[in-house]
């Protein structure tokens, strides 16, 4: 280590509050070890995705519930915490360990410092580029939502950073609700000679006609591959269907192959999926489909160490999903030589901001974004005494805030808050700003609603979105969490058929009528239509008046058939 990186290493010590002799000290960065990736072979990709417009430095943690059931049990991308670590032989109490678990998250947050940052992710990708001639970036999607000012700018502020950035590939999920027509407007003009658009599975729904390139197939270093986009199959059911009204959707595995055999037929001699199918969806994928080289996913926020490989009935397919938030950058080397894949190197990199000093250009631009919205972004609504996340399948502390203002302000006798896996994280003692909020709510349909719903609705509402999470068939997955619930206790066997995972639902410890009617708040309703406050101004009202947040108590299910799963965090 030398004496910038020692002077560097005391620095966030001192900051964490810990002496590195003491023994509640966690292992030190070595920013030479984590980020000295020398050249292998000839074809080169870099990887993200689900950033969720996180132009600036965050903390995110990971879950304490990930729960895989039937043959997904017990396997990637479903383990979580210490059996994640030795899954992938990473040392507990190690930068890795926290940027891949959950564990020491509080500690080892103050300790390290935030992840992401795309001023910080900018110097990576130069740097990696640098020994990598010709090296293609790729973006998964989820790009253009998730933060106040993607919002407040339509998604341009996140459009211009992916234009320095270097972004040369991209699919979708989260910028179809922009609207097809803003989609199209970026498409055509913005990326426009400079970023290939790529997603086989979507066409018009009159004719059939593809909306987008199904791929697109490059020459590096002498070696013809291609890129094959796969954008979120669900997009109309897990989204508001009228955004994007004129276009299909699905998983399309038939004419996956169909591009695959193309692409080969052409000439290409590496395909790579860049899919926002969810590592589950892909797994399946790539035991059907053959000729894949590798998937790189999304969706699913899942930080996979190492890519699972899956055979098929034309070989082997590697299969890899980067996390989220920004906090990883997937390293994808092939030694292609002969015409045929001859080796692979694969490494997820932690993008730990404060050791990736900051590129001067994305600084300045992410900060020409932001002056037009200081004020409104940094308005301080409320301190937490509590650390505040979101991420894990049935509940996190968030949005057990979400629910509670909910709940509070519109006196309802229940509150659901949608399961989305983005929104960043809060240490104990912290601020909460309005950007923190918007980092939660921040979508193009976050209304408010007041409902009434009767014992037998609610529970249909649960049964369905816990097959959407549960179903043992991935193609029938759609990729979410489980929908958060206040007010109200259940439980719930994930294992169960279709319409009998939930039971033993009860409010204020009395089972739920079937026949009776409640008040249910909510909010981001995909009905077309729809109307109401939107959410955050009615958390933000309760925040202000709170002035400080305890920690919250998380409602969270009962789980059946569960016991000694990886998936959860003891």
């Amino acid at each position: 280590m030398n004496r910038r990186e020692f002077a560097q290493l005391m620095g966030i010590a001192a900051a964490g509050g810990m002496l590195l002799g003491s023994k509640a000290a966690l292992g030190a960065p070595s920013p030479g070890a984590l980020y000295d990736l020398p050249r292998f072979g000839n074809v080169h990709f870099l990887h993200f995705t689900d950033c969720h417009a996180q132009l600036n430095p965050v903390h995110f943690r990971e879950p304490s519930v990930n729960l895989g059931i039937g043959q997904a049990a017990g396997k990637m991308p479903h383990l979580v915490g210490e059996a994640l670590l030795r899954q992938v032989n990473i040392k507990p109490n190690t930068p890795q360990a926290h940027a891949f678990t959950a564990l020491n998250f509080e500690q080892a947050a103050r300790t390290y410092g935030k992840v992401g940052g795309f001023a910080h992710l900018a110097t990576l990708v130069r740097q990696l580029r640098g020994g990598r001639p010709g090296a293609l970036l790729l973006d998964g999607g989820d790009t253009w939502q998730g933060s106040a000012t993607a919002l407040w700018t339509k998604g341009q502020d996140m459009v211009d950073a992916g234009l320095l950035l270097g972004v040369d590939v991209m699919t979708a999920h989260w910028e179809m609700t922009l609207g097809d027509k803003r989609v199209q407007e970026i498409v055509g003009k913005d990326f426009k000679g400079k970023v290939d658009f790529v997603a086989q599975n979507v066409s018009t729904t009159d004719f059939g006609d593809p909306v987008f390139a199904p791929y697109v197939i490059k020459e590096m270093n002498g070696v013809p591959v291609a890129i094959i986009g796969q954008a979120f199959p669900y997009t109309p059911i897990a989204n508001p269907r009228y955004l994007t009204p004129d276009w299909s959707f699905g998983i399309q595995e038939e004419n996956m192959q169909k591009m695959v055999d193309e692409a080969r037929a052409k000439g290409a001699k590496v395909v790579v999926v860049l899919s926002h199918n969810g590592m589950d969806v892909d797994l399946k994928m790539a035991s059907r489909v053959r000729g894949i080289d590798a998937i790189l996913g999304g969706h699913t926020h899942d930080g996979v160490p190492q890519p699972v490989i899956v055979a098929n009935g034309g070989g082997k397919t590697l299969v890899t999903n980067a996390g989220s938030n920004g906090k990883f950058l997937g390293v994808l080397d092939f030694d292609v030589r002969g015409g045929q894949v001859r080796n692979f190197q694969y490494r997820l990199l932690p993008v730990f901001s404060n050791f990736l000093p900051a590129d001067k250009d994305m600084a300045a631009l992410i900060k020409k974004i932001r002056a037009p919205f200081d004020a409104k972004l940094n308005e301080k609504l409320a301190m937490t005494q509590g650390t505040l996340y979101r991420r894990g399948n049935f509940n996190g502390t968030f949005d057990q805030l979400i629910i509670d203002a909910l709940m509070d302000v519109k006196g309802a006798d229940i509150a659901f808050s949608p399961g989305f896996r983005w929104g960043t994280s809060l240490l104990p003692d912290s601020p909460i700003l309005m950007e923190h909020l918007m980092d939660q709510t921040a979508t193009t349909y976050s209304y408010s609603t007041l409902t009434d719903m009767n014992g037998a609705t609610i529970k249909a509402i649960l049964e369905d979105v816990a097959d959407n999470l549960f179903n043992p068939d991935p193609y029938y997955q759609q990729g979410g969490d489980m929908v958060r619930v206040g007010g109200m206790s259940y439980a719930i066997d994930p294992n169960a058929a279709m319409g009998a995972r939930i039971s033993d639902m009860r409010l204020h410890g009395k089972p739920l009528d079937a026949g009776k009617t409640y008040k249910v708040a909510g909010w981001a309703p995909v009905a077309e239509g729809a109307t109401g406050e939107p959410v955050w101004d009615v958390v933000a009202q309760w925040l202000r008046q709170q002035k400080t947040v305890t920690p919250r108590k998380l409602n969270t299910p009962r789980l059946i058939g569960m016991q000694g799963n990886p998936g959860i965090i003891a």
